[in-house]
């Protein structure tokens, strides 16, 4: 069954996180990592489903602490994804109002330390031992990559669509690593080589698959860019390679 649980941070604070639980003993443990969006209706539809394959996941709420809470992330949502191109446009000043707290410096390092907390509650879960991975989309898929390099726990991570640390960071990442991209998504794309290099030359085991017909954000299957068949594919892939790897 689904629950909210809280998980406590340095300092006394704490996060909220989306647990959903497998019907039996679970394969591992999952953190879970929503888009920019925050831990919207998708995100806690997306754990569901991970939880059916058999996961136990954790899927922290780390943007309410930039500013925006799961409520708002779900009206701006919408707004940049309405069919109104008007609505679109007269909508980005007040996102990027919004997002300009997780754009402060110190917001990465809190919310990798959140990051590693929600695997500090997974490690202590029956039945997980130390079968832990990550996956992410978007600003998930770039903190995905961030919580492999912060903390070795982490045995797989497969990122969708996220920004990939320095080279100097991908020193740090011991799992193995499944990158998610579509191709229509110039920045990622044109730093793929790059980063592909890096990965070849810190030994991490790094494999891209990119999606020829898609752009960013094609798994989420509420937005205007979601790609059915590419999703579907990504979705097998990832589930395969994540229990293979824990």
């Amino acid at each position: 069954m689904p629950e909210v649980i809280t998980v406590p941070l340095a300092g006394g604070e704490v996060i909220d996180a989306y647990v959903a639980r497998p019907t039996d003993d679970p394969i591992g443990g999952l953190v879970l990592i929503h888009e920019i969006w925050g831990l919207v209706g998708h995100i806690t539809d997306v754990a569901d489903r991970f939880a059916a394959e058999g996961w136990l996941v954790a899927a922290p709420d780390i943007l309410t602490h930039g500013g925006v809470a799961p409520a708002l992330g779900e009206e701006l949502f919408a707004l940049v994804n309405s069919d109104d191109e008007e609505a679109r446009i007269a909508a980005q000043p007040r996102m990027r109002e919004a997002l300009s707290g997780m754009r402060a410096p110190e917001y990465a390092g809190w919310a990798v330390a959140a990051l590693r907390a929600v695997v500090d509650w997974l490690a202590e879960q029956p039945g997980v031992d130390d079968r832990i991975a990550a996956t992410g989309f978007c600003f998930g898929g770039t903190y995905s990559f961030l919580l492999a390099a912060h903390d070795d726990r982490v045995r797989a991570v497969a990122p969708f669509y996220g920004t990939a640390p320095s080279a100097d960071r991908i020193a740090d990442i011991s799992a193995p690593v499944l990158a998610i991209y579509g191709q229509h998504d110039p920045a990622l794309i044109d730093a793929l080589p790059a980063v592909t290099e890096a990965m070849a030359e810190a030994g991490v085991d790094f494999t891209a698959v990119v999606y020829p017909d898609s752009a960013h954000a094609f798994f989420n299957d509420t937005g205007r860019r979601y790609n059915r068949t590419d999703a579907a594919d990504a979705w097998e892939r990832v589930t395969a390679f994540l229990r293979s790897r824990v």
